[in-house]
C-alpha cells in the first residue's frame, strides 16, 4: 500500500490538517494540537480558516519534548532516481512545528533545556542522509522483496519495512498505533542512495548503490563501539549494489559492523584512545546472537577483519579470532588481513592477496538476479561482513573491490561487456569509482563526522600525495569533532531514536541530565595553560635585559605550560564533550 505523495499542511489555531491531494482520494489527517488526538477523515472535510498553508513532501512523525508535542515534516525533497520504476527521494529540508503556541508553561531553565532538545532534533534532521519512497520498500534488498508473499506487498509500507533501517520508527509510534492512517506513515531510511546511468558498448544500464544504516546501536565513532546485549553491532550498514538492464535486475549485498565483542574506546583527548575489552561481559553469548541474526538474514558469512596485528588493535584481533573459534559456527569463516601492514609504503596492489583469498567464497555466495519476466536466475546465499577499527576507511576500500568483481560478472552475464573486456577499459569505470567514494564519504560523515580517508584510491585506483594531505586534514577535523562535539551528537541521535524519552516534569521533580556540574579544574587548568603559554611567548619576544632573568622567566613559564598541559592530558576524560543522556556512564569491569 503506497503512502500519499501529494500533501498540503493547513496549520490552524487548534488543529493541524494534513490534506492528501493524490488523485482519487479525499483523506484528511486531523491532529488536535491540545489533546494530541489523531483522527482520519476519509471522506474529506471542510477545512476551516487557518493561519498558514504549505505543501509538504511527507510526515516524519511526532516527538515529545519539554514544551510538549512537535510535528516533524518534510518540506523539500530531491529525486535521486528510480529502482524498478519506483521513484526514490532524498530529504533536503525539514521543519519542526510545536503543537503549543507558547512556552509560558515552562520555567526559564526548562525553556533553555527545551531549546537544547529542539536543537538536537534539528541536528539529526540536518545530517543530509535521509531517503524515502512512497511506493517502494527501500529498507529491503531486492532478494528479500522477491522472496515475500503476495500478501506482504499489500501491507502498509511502514509495517513491512525492515525495522533495522527505519530511522523515524520512534517518531511514528503514535501514528502507527492507528492502522487507518497508514497512507500518511512514511518510513525514512538513513544512509546513501545513488542511481547513475551507464553506457558500455551502446548498451544502457543503471548502476545503483544503496547503503542502509541500522538504527540499533546507532551513534558516533568513539561513543558507540562493539555489541550490545541483544547482539546489535555499532555502525552496522547493509550495502546493496544493483544493476538494471533491459528489465533485468542483479544485486550484490555486503555488510559492515563494529567488531562483534563488548569493547569501548572513549575519547580522552588522546589522538587514538586505547580500546578496552570488557572482562566481565559474556562475549560469546552476544557474538552468537549477532551472528545468528545475520545468518538468518543473509546466509553464510565470511568475517573480514582488517585491523592491525600489532599495537592497540592486536588485543581486539586476538579476541575476535578466539571468539570465532570458540563459537564453532560452521556458517562462518574468519579472514584476518592486516591492511596497514600489507599495504605499507603505498603498496596497494597487495590488496589482491585478500581478494584472491576471498574469490572461492565470492563465487560460492554468488549474487541475486532476476530476468525481465521476473524469473529467478541466481540467488545470493552468503555475504561478506567487513570491519576495521571504525568500519569506515579500510572497509570502504575492500567493499568496493568485492563489488567491482561482482559487477564484472553481472555485466558479462547480461552481455554488456564483451568476452575479455574489463570495466576499467570504459568511461563508466570513473563513475563506479566516484559512486563508491561518495558512499564512503557519506557513511564516514554519519559515524565519524568527516569524509572518509583513502578515497583517492577508491576514486582513481591509486594512492596520491594530495590524498595523503586530504586524509591528514580529515584526521585533524575528526580529532576535534570526536573529542569536543560528538557527545552532543550522540545525545541527539539517542533522543531522535527514542533511546532517551523526555519526561514532562523533567527539571522540576527531578534534575535534567542537561544540568551538568563541571569540576573546578575544568576551567582553571586550561586558563592557567593559556596564560603560561602566553607568558612563554612574551619572555621570548620581549626578554628582560639580563640574560639570567630572561632564561629564568622562559624556563618558569615553559615548565608551567608543560605541567598544566600534562594535567589536562591526564584528566582528558573531563575535557571531552561527553554524552549526557543515555551514554553518560562508562561500564567499568
Amino acid at each position: 500500500m503506497a503512502v500519499h505523495d501529494n500533501l498540503v499542511l493547513h496549520i490552524g489555531e487548534d488543529k493541524f490538517y494534513i490534506e492528501a491531494r493524490d488523485q482519487g482520494t479525499k483523506e484528511v489527517l486531523v491532529i488536535d494540537r491540545l489533546s494530541q488526538e489523531i483522527v482520519l477523515e476519509s471522506s474529506g472535510i471542510q477545512i476551516p480558516t487557518v493561519t498558514a498553508v504549505q505543501p509538504i513532501c511527507g510526515v516524519i512523525g511526532t516527538i515529545n519534548l519539554l514544551a510538549g508535542h512537535y510535528l516533524v515534516i518534510i518540506t523539500k525533497k530531491r529525486k535521486v532516481g528510480e529502482i524498478k520504476g519506483e521513484t526514490i527521494w532524498k530529504i533536503t529540508s525539514t521543519e519542526i512545528i510545536p503543537y503549543r503556541k507558547t512556552l509560558l508553561h515552562l520555567s526559564e531553565i526548562q525553556q533553555r533545556h527545551n531549546r537544547v532538545y529542539e536543537g538536537m532534533i534539528q541536528q539529526v534532521l540536518d545530517m543530509n542522509c535521509y531517503y524515502f519512497s512512497t511506493t517502494y520498500d527501500l529498507t529491503h534488498t531486492l532478494q528479500r522483496l522477491y522472496n515475500t508473499s503476495p500478501e506482504f506487498s499489500q501491507m502498509a509500507l511502514h509495517e513491512r519495512a525492515d525495522q533495522r533501517f527505519v530511522w523515524n520508527c520512534h517518531l511514528l509510534r503514535e501514528l502507527s498505533a492507528q492502522p487507518e492512517v497508514s497512507r500518511f506513515i512514511l518510513p525514512v531510511m538513513c544512509g546513501f542512495v545513488s542511481v547513475k546511468v551507464g553506457l558500455i558498448n551502446s548498451k544502457r544500464f543503471e548502476h545503483i548503490l544503496v547503503s542502509r544504516r541500522s538504527c540499533f546501536r546507532a551513534g558516533t565513532r568513539f561513543y558507540m563501539r562493539g555489541l550490545d546485549d541483544q547482539g546489535h553491532a555499532a555502525n552496522f550498514v547493509e550495502t546493496e549494489q544493483i544493476i538494471q538492464h533491459s528489465g533485468n535486475l542483479a544485486s550484490f549485498v555486503q555488510t559492515r559492523g563494529s567488531i562483534p565483542l563488548f569493547w569501548t574506546q572513549r575519547p580522552n583527548i588522546k589522538y587514538k584512545p586505547t580500546p578496552q575489552i570488557s572482562k566481565s561481559q559474556n562475549h560469546l553469548d552476544a557474538f552468537h546472537r549477532h551472528i545468528d541474526s545475520l545468518v538468518v538474514s543473509y546466509g553464510m558469512h565470511v568475517l573480514i577483519n582488517l585491523i592491525d596485528h600489532k599495537g592497540a588493535e592486536k588485543l581486539l584481533e586476538d579476541r575476535f579470532a578466539k571468539t570465532v573459534y570458540d563459537s564453532k559456527n560452521e556458517q562462518i569463516r574468519y579472514e584476518s588481513f592486516d591492511f596497514h601492514h600489507e599495504c605499507r609504503k603505498m603498496q596497494w596492489h597487495r590488496l589482491s592477496i585478500l581478494t584472491e583469498k576471498l574469490s572461492k567464497e565470492q563465487e560460492q555466495f554468488g549474487y541475486f538476479m532476476v530476468s525481465s519476466s521476473n524469473e529467478l536466475l541466481k540467488h545470493q546465499i552468503g555475504v561478506f561482513r567487513t570491519n576495521c577499527i571504525d568500519c569506515l576507511d579500510r572497509t570502504n576500500v575492500v567493499q568496493s573491490l568485492l563489488a567491482r568483481r561482482s559487477l564484472y560478472e553481472q555485466m558479462q552475464f547480461f552481455g554488456i561487456l564483451k568476452p575479455g573486456e574489463r570495466i576499467e577499459e570504459h568511461q563508466f569505470d570513473s563513475s563506479f569509482n566516484n559512486v563508491w567514494a561518495d558512499n564512503a564519504d557519506e557513511c564516514s560523515k554519519q559515524y565519524a563526522g568527516t569524509g572518509a580517508l583513502k578515497t583517492d584510491f577508491t576514486r582513481t585506483g591509486k594512492r596520491t600525495k594530495f590524498g595523503l594531505l586530504k586524509d591528514g586534514f580529515n584526521s585533524a577535523v575528526r580529532y576535534y569533532k570526536n573529542n569536543f562535539s560528538d557527545g552532543t551528537r550522540q545525545d541527539a541521535i539517542d533522543l531522535f531514536l527514542g533511546n532517551y524519552i523526555v519526561e514532562d516534569n523533567e527539571g522540576i521533580t527531578f534534575p535534567s541530565p542537561l544540568e551538568q556540574q563541571r569540576d573546578v579544574k575544568y576551567l582553571l587548568l586550561p586558563l592557567i595553560c593559556v596564560i603560561a603559554f602566553s607568558m612563554t611567548l612574551i619572555s621570548v619576544l620581549m626578554p628582560p635585559a639580563e640574560t639570567f632573568l630572561a632564561i629564568s622567566y622562559f624556563l618558569f613559564w615553559l615548565i608551567a605550560t608543560t605541567l598544566t598541559f600534562g594535567l589536562i592530558y591526564i584528566f582528558g576524560l573531563e575535557y571531552v564533550d561527553a554524552p549526557r543522556l543515555c551514554q553518560s556512564k562508562i561500564k567499568v569491569d
